[in-house]
Protein backbone atom coordinates (compact mmCIF):
# COMPACT_ATOMS: atom_id res chain seq x y z
CA UNK A 1 0.00 0.00 0.00
CA UNK A 2 1.45 3.41 -0.92
CA UNK A 3 2.10 5.92 1.84
CA UNK A 4 -0.70 8.38 2.48
CA UNK A 5 0.07 12.04 3.06
CA UNK A 6 -2.16 14.67 4.64
CA UNK A 7 -2.25 18.44 4.30
CA UNK A 8 -3.80 20.64 7.00
CA UNK A 9 -6.85 22.63 5.94
CA UNK A 10 -5.96 25.26 8.56
CA UNK A 11 -4.47 25.83 12.00
CA UNK A 12 -6.69 26.26 15.06
CA UNK A 13 -6.19 29.39 17.15
CA UNK A 14 -6.97 28.73 20.84
CA UNK A 15 -6.16 30.29 24.24
CA UNK A 16 -3.83 27.39 25.13
CA UNK A 17 -0.09 27.94 24.76
CA UNK A 18 0.96 25.01 27.00
CA UNK A 19 -0.25 21.42 27.25
CA UNK A 20 -0.52 21.88 31.02
CA UNK A 21 -3.90 23.40 31.82
CA UNK A 22 -5.72 22.25 28.69
CA UNK A 23 -9.03 20.45 29.34
CA UNK A 24 -8.44 16.70 29.20
CA UNK A 25 -11.47 16.24 26.95
CA UNK A 26 -13.43 18.54 24.63
CA UNK A 27 -16.49 20.47 25.87
CA UNK A 28 -15.44 20.33 29.55
CA UNK A 29 -14.69 24.06 29.33
CA UNK A 30 -17.52 25.66 27.30
CA UNK A 31 -15.86 29.09 27.43
CA UNK A 32 -12.74 27.80 25.67
CA UNK A 33 -13.15 29.34 22.22
CA UNK A 34 -11.19 28.50 19.08
CA UNK A 35 -11.10 29.86 15.56
CA UNK A 36 -10.12 28.09 12.37
CA UNK A 37 -9.35 30.06 9.22
CA UNK A 38 -9.21 27.69 6.27
CA UNK A 39 -6.16 28.03 4.03
CA UNK A 40 -5.97 27.80 0.25
CA UNK A 41 -7.33 25.98 -1.64
CA UNK A 42 -9.85 24.98 1.04
CA UNK A 43 -10.98 28.53 1.90
CA UNK A 44 -13.83 28.61 -0.60
CA UNK A 45 -17.30 29.43 0.79
CA UNK A 46 -18.87 26.54 -1.14
CA UNK A 47 -16.70 24.11 0.86
CA UNK A 48 -18.72 24.92 4.01
CA UNK A 49 -22.11 25.39 2.38
CA UNK A 50 -24.72 23.89 4.73
CA UNK A 51 -22.31 23.52 7.67
CA UNK A 52 -24.01 26.25 9.74
CA UNK A 53 -27.09 24.01 10.04
CA UNK A 54 -25.13 21.72 12.41
CA UNK A 55 -24.59 22.61 16.06
CA UNK A 56 -21.50 20.43 16.61
CA UNK A 57 -18.67 19.11 14.45
CA UNK A 58 -15.79 16.66 14.66
CA UNK A 59 -12.31 18.08 14.17
CA UNK A 60 -9.65 15.66 12.90
CA UNK A 61 -6.24 16.97 13.91
CA UNK A 62 -2.56 16.20 14.39
CA UNK A 63 -0.89 15.96 17.82
CA UNK A 64 1.93 18.12 16.47
CA UNK A 65 3.87 18.39 19.74
CA UNK A 66 4.15 14.61 20.16
CA UNK A 67 4.53 13.46 16.54
CA UNK A 68 7.08 10.67 16.20
CA UNK A 69 6.82 9.58 19.83
CA UNK A 70 4.59 6.71 20.88
CA UNK A 71 4.36 4.00 23.51
CA UNK A 72 2.41 0.71 23.49
CA UNK A 73 1.14 1.48 27.01
CA UNK A 74 0.28 4.76 28.71
CA UNK A 75 -0.74 5.95 32.19
CA UNK A 76 -4.11 7.74 31.98
CA UNK A 77 -4.66 10.56 34.51
CA UNK A 78 -8.07 9.08 35.33
CA UNK A 79 -6.29 6.02 36.79
CA UNK A 80 -4.12 8.17 39.03
CA UNK A 81 -1.15 8.15 36.69
CA UNK A 82 0.11 4.84 38.12
CA UNK A 83 -1.78 2.13 36.20
CA UNK A 84 -0.95 1.38 32.58
CA UNK A 85 -3.36 0.54 29.77
CA UNK A 86 -2.78 -0.05 26.08
CA UNK A 87 -2.41 3.07 23.96
CA UNK A 88 -5.42 1.97 21.89
CA UNK A 89 -7.53 1.87 25.07
CA UNK A 90 -6.70 5.52 25.73
CA UNK A 91 -6.84 8.97 24.19
CA UNK A 92 -3.17 9.62 24.82
CA UNK A 93 -1.39 11.88 22.30
CA UNK A 94 1.56 9.43 22.18
CA UNK A 95 0.19 7.32 19.34
CA UNK A 96 1.72 5.41 16.39
CA UNK A 97 0.01 7.91 14.09
CA UNK A 98 -0.46 11.25 15.89
CA UNK A 99 -4.10 11.69 14.90
CA UNK A 100 -6.79 13.07 17.19
CA UNK A 101 -10.54 13.61 17.09
CA UNK A 102 -12.34 16.33 19.01
CA UNK A 103 -16.07 17.12 19.25
CA UNK A 104 -16.71 20.87 19.51
CA UNK A 105 -19.66 23.24 19.31
CA UNK A 106 -19.88 25.25 16.10
CA UNK A 107 -20.69 28.86 16.97
CA UNK A 108 -20.40 30.59 13.60
CA UNK A 109 -19.42 30.24 9.95
CA UNK A 110 -18.07 33.47 8.45
CA UNK A 111 -17.48 33.50 4.68
CA UNK A 112 -17.08 37.25 4.14
CA UNK A 113 -13.32 36.93 3.59
CA UNK A 114 -12.44 33.30 2.97
CA UNK A 115 -13.75 30.91 5.64
CA UNK A 116 -13.51 31.55 9.38
CA UNK A 117 -15.09 29.04 11.79
CA UNK A 118 -15.57 29.72 15.50
CA UNK A 119 -15.94 26.90 18.02
CA UNK A 120 -16.65 26.50 21.74
CA UNK A 121 -15.43 23.80 24.11
CA UNK A 122 -12.06 23.34 22.41
CA UNK A 123 -9.32 21.26 24.04
CA UNK A 124 -6.44 21.78 21.59
CA UNK A 125 -3.17 23.69 21.65
CA UNK A 126 -2.89 26.96 19.81
CA UNK A 127 -1.66 26.25 16.29
CA UNK A 128 -2.95 22.67 16.09
CA UNK A 129 -3.07 21.50 12.44
CA UNK A 130 -6.63 20.56 11.47
CA UNK A 131 -7.01 17.87 8.81
CA UNK A 132 -10.76 17.64 8.40
CA UNK A 133 -14.19 18.76 9.65
CA UNK A 134 -17.22 16.49 9.77
CA UNK A 135 -20.73 17.25 11.07
CA UNK A 136 -21.80 15.49 14.26
CA UNK A 137 -24.95 13.39 13.74
CA UNK A 138 -26.62 12.74 17.11
CA UNK A 139 -28.97 10.01 15.89
CA UNK A 140 -26.06 7.73 14.97
CA UNK A 141 -23.19 9.05 17.11
CA UNK A 142 -24.88 9.30 20.49
CA UNK A 143 -25.18 5.92 22.22
CA UNK A 144 -26.60 6.24 25.77
CA UNK A 145 -25.96 2.56 26.54
CA UNK A 146 -22.26 2.67 25.57
CA UNK A 147 -19.71 1.57 28.18
CA UNK A 148 -17.02 4.03 29.21
CA UNK A 149 -14.39 1.54 30.41
CA UNK A 150 -12.23 3.01 33.17
CA UNK A 151 -13.73 6.48 32.48
CA UNK A 152 -16.97 6.27 34.44
CA UNK A 153 -17.98 9.91 34.08
CA UNK A 154 -16.74 13.49 34.23
CA UNK A 155 -13.84 14.20 36.60
CA UNK A 156 -14.53 15.53 40.11
CA UNK A 157 -14.77 19.30 40.30
CA UNK A 158 -12.66 21.57 42.51
CA UNK A 159 -13.97 24.76 44.02
CA UNK A 160 -12.14 27.71 42.40
CA UNK A 161 -11.47 31.09 44.02
CA UNK A 162 -9.45 34.18 43.14
CA UNK A 163 -7.25 36.39 45.28
CA UNK A 164 -8.06 40.10 45.32
CA UNK A 165 -4.80 40.71 43.47
CA UNK A 166 -5.66 38.22 40.75
CA UNK A 167 -9.14 39.68 40.27
CA UNK A 168 -7.68 43.16 39.88
CA UNK A 169 -5.18 41.87 37.34
CA UNK A 170 -7.84 39.92 35.45
CA UNK A 171 -10.01 43.04 35.23
CA UNK A 172 -7.30 44.61 33.06
CA UNK A 173 -7.95 41.95 30.41
CA UNK A 174 -11.75 41.75 30.50
CA UNK A 175 -12.15 44.00 27.48
CA UNK A 176 -10.08 41.61 25.36
CA UNK A 177 -11.53 38.42 26.85
CA UNK A 178 -14.86 39.00 28.64
CA UNK A 179 -15.13 35.30 29.56
CA UNK A 180 -11.62 34.97 31.01
CA UNK A 181 -12.71 34.49 34.65
CA UNK A 182 -15.34 31.92 33.64
CA UNK A 183 -12.80 30.06 31.48
CA UNK A 184 -10.26 29.94 34.31
CA UNK A 185 -12.91 28.58 36.64
CA UNK A 186 -13.75 25.79 34.18
CA UNK A 187 -10.11 24.86 33.62
CA UNK A 188 -9.01 24.78 37.26
CA UNK A 189 -12.17 23.02 38.45
CA UNK A 190 -10.86 19.96 36.56
CA UNK A 191 -7.60 19.99 38.58
CA UNK A 192 -4.95 19.93 35.82
CA UNK A 193 -2.19 18.90 38.25
CA UNK A 194 -0.37 15.58 37.72
CA UNK A 195 -1.97 12.76 39.68
CA UNK A 196 1.01 12.52 42.04
CA UNK A 197 0.96 16.23 42.97
CA UNK A 198 -0.47 16.96 46.42
CA UNK A 199 1.80 19.69 47.83
CA UNK A 200 -0.52 22.50 49.05
CA UNK A 201 2.40 24.97 49.08
CA UNK A 202 3.47 24.42 45.48
CA UNK A 203 2.51 27.13 43.02
CA UNK A 204 1.68 26.12 39.46
CA UNK A 205 1.55 28.17 36.30
CA UNK A 206 0.39 27.95 32.73
CA UNK A 207 0.04 30.34 29.82
CA UNK A 208 -3.38 31.34 28.56
CA UNK A 209 -3.57 33.71 25.59
CA UNK A 210 -0.62 36.06 26.27
CA UNK A 211 -0.75 35.95 30.07
CA UNK A 212 0.51 33.54 32.72
CA UNK A 213 -1.77 32.21 35.44
CA UNK A 214 -0.23 31.45 38.85
CA UNK A 215 -2.32 29.21 41.11
CA UNK A 216 -2.17 26.52 43.75
CA UNK A 217 -4.42 23.99 45.44
CA UNK A 218 -5.47 23.89 49.07
CA UNK A 219 -7.85 21.66 50.99
CA UNK A 220 -10.62 24.06 49.99
CA UNK A 221 -9.88 23.91 46.26
CA UNK A 222 -7.90 25.83 43.66
CA UNK A 223 -7.01 29.50 44.10
CA UNK A 224 -5.72 31.85 41.42
CA UNK A 225 -3.06 33.97 43.10
CA UNK A 226 -1.55 36.10 40.35
CA UNK A 227 -1.88 36.94 36.66
CA UNK A 228 1.26 38.00 34.80
CA UNK A 229 1.55 39.53 31.37
CA UNK A 230 1.11 40.27 28.60
CA UNK A 231 3.95 37.86 27.76
CA UNK A 232 6.09 37.98 24.64
CA UNK A 233 6.95 34.64 23.04
CA UNK A 234 10.60 33.89 22.48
Amino acid sequence: MPEVGFSPIGYLATPFRDRFGIPRQPRLAPHARGQLRLIRPYDRPEAVRGLAAFSHVWLSFIFHRTAGRWSPTVRPPRLGGNERVGVFASRSPFRPNPLGLSLVELLSVDTRAGVLLTFAGVDLLDGTPILDIKPYLPFVECEPAARGGFVAGPPPQLAVSFSARALAQLSQHEQRWPDLVALLGELLAQDPRPAYADDPLRQYGFRLYDIEIKWRCTAAGAIVEEVLGPLVDG
